[in-house]
């Protein structure tokens, strides 16, 4: 036997930095996501790279999960690709969204989601929030308006307005899960293939539509190993490496924890923006960035203290 051994109360804390990390590096890589999708996307390709995107990961989720898939029922199947209807929305919104804007602000945009959702829960409960929480969901606004106004008081560019909207489909869509019945009982990983499955169907038949822009397969055949990587790296890490850790990390840490690592997401998304993609937010920015982080981190916290 080893003389030296670490006590249990000193295990702990190496224990739950071992969870802790891979769950930070899915925020990190979430919010790098912003600057790559806009390094391989144009308007006119959009459509495109979200097929190869989700075509290339979605034969692994359903190798792995194939048993899983076929113990769905047909209503759960309904449900799950209802989700995925949805989903493809967000998508769309967010990748037409960063191509006209810039990544920082595409990431702290959206962070808005954590503000939406409580309020949205709030709103169809029937439940009035605290007064900590509107007060975190005014701070974070306000940091909106003035992040897009980095340059000087003018109006928000359509990029900025579609990220809003993609916040917005993200909270529909958390609601939509919390409350469609026919889903709550099917595994993550059934539940999570099936709504990218639907989403790529969607994002196929958009792609054979004419004026939707070049074809998955021109596309494909256009990329260089830059444009590659970025694809992999949206495929792999931000979508396939994110859900496994996910799966993997809940089921040895609280949801709580989980979600206030996660919810860095923007911080990195803007670091990336501006030491990588070298964007600049100015005075106004860089004051309106500051009030989202803290808005919405005072949000979150106050919405765990309510819950």
């Amino acid at each position: 036997m080893s003389s030296f051994a670490l006590p249990s109360s000193a295990l702990a804390p190496r224990r739950a930095w071992l969870t802790d990390l891979p769950v930070l590096l899915v925020a990190v890589v979430w919010g790098a996501s912003y600057l790559a999708a806009k390094g391989i996307t144009t308007t006119h390709t959009v459509v495109a790279v979200l097929v190869l995107r989700f075509a290339v990961i979605l034969p692994v989720l359903v190798i792995a999960g194939y048993r899983r898939l076929r113990a769905l029922t047909a209503t759960q199947w309904r449900g799950a690709a209802g989700l995925g209807a949805i989903l493809s929305g967000i998508f769309l919104l967010e990748t037409y969204g960063v191509v006209h804007t810039s990544a920082t602000n595409a990431g702290l945009i959206i962070s808005l989601t954590m503000i939406f959702t409580p309020l949205a829960e709030a709103a169809v409960t029937r439940t009035r929030p605290s007064r900590a929480f509107v007060g975190a969901a005014g701070l974070s606004v306000t940091g909106v308006v003035l992040l897009t106004q980095g340059g000087g008081f003018t109006t928000p560019s359509v990029g900025d307005l579609l990220m809003l909207l993609a916040a917005l489909a993200r909270t529909v869509h958390v609601l939509a899960m919390a409350r469609v019945k026919a889903v709550q009982s099917a595994d993550s990983l059934s539940l999570t293939t099936v709504q990218l499955g639907s989403a790529v169907a969607v994002f196929a038949v958009l792609a054979a539509l004419p004026g939707t822009g070049a074809s998955p397969w021109a596309v494909a055949i256009g990329f260089g190993p830059r444009e590659w990587a970025g694809l992999l790296f949206l495929s792999v890490f931000c979508t396939l490496f994110a859900f496994f850790v996910q799966m993997w990390a809940v089921r040895r840490t609280s949801p709580s924890r989980v979600s206030l690592l996660l919810g860095t997401e923007p911080l990195w998304a803007a670091s990336v923006g501006i030491m990588i993609g070298g964007e600049q937010l100015g005075a106004l920015g860089v004051l309106g960035a500051a009030l989202v982080l803290g808005g919405t981190t005072w949000g979150r916290r106050a919405a765990d203290r309510e819950s």
